[in-house]
């Protein structure tokens, strides 16, 4: 699923060989088998494995990276991802020391449901909430945040 503005449709090219790479390694790999921590892939590719509690809506927060693509690749689990036009975000903190930049909910932004073998990539013109509950429902997931270097 690609779901973005007609603006940045062609910006990109989402079968590029870091693509390419991130998604064999997604495949070729055991993720909730695997231990929390960064995984390198390719030179301007790597993944990040995690595992948390999803958050109720109104604490998970929107952000977005000037430097890196997100693949958000959900191994075990259920969450609610929320994907916006980073024009439609105000900023509301910098870290640009992780490049990272977390944003006020927008007023206009769409819900993702993902499950296990799902994903989401987000490019840097988009902000994103990773981590809400799905349904209201806190649970334990396993996601790996595979960065793509822009």
């Amino acid at each position: 699923m690609l779901a973005t503005s007609l603006d940045i449709a062609e910006k990109y090219d989402y079968l590029d060989p870091k693509f390419k790479a991130a998604f064999k390694w997604l495949r070729d790999n055991d993720v909730p088998s695997m231990k929390d921590g960064r995984y390198e892939i390719t030179d301007g590719v790597f993944a990040l494995v995690q595992r948390y509690e999803t958050l109720p809506l109104e604490k998970a927060r929107f952000e977005a990276h000037k430097d890196f693509f997100d693949i958000q690749y959900l191994a075990a689990g259920h969450e609610t991802f929320g994907v916006a036009l980073l024009k439609d975000g105000k900023l509301a903190e910098s870290v640009p020391q992780n490049d990272c930049y977390f944003y006020d909910k927008p007023d206009f932004w769409t819900p993702v449901n993902l499950k296990a073998g799902d994903f989401c990539i987000v490019p840097p013109e988009e902000i994103h909430m990773p981590r809400a509950a799905y349904n209201g429902k806190s649970e334990s997931v396993v996601k790996v945040v595979v960065k793509v270097k822009v």
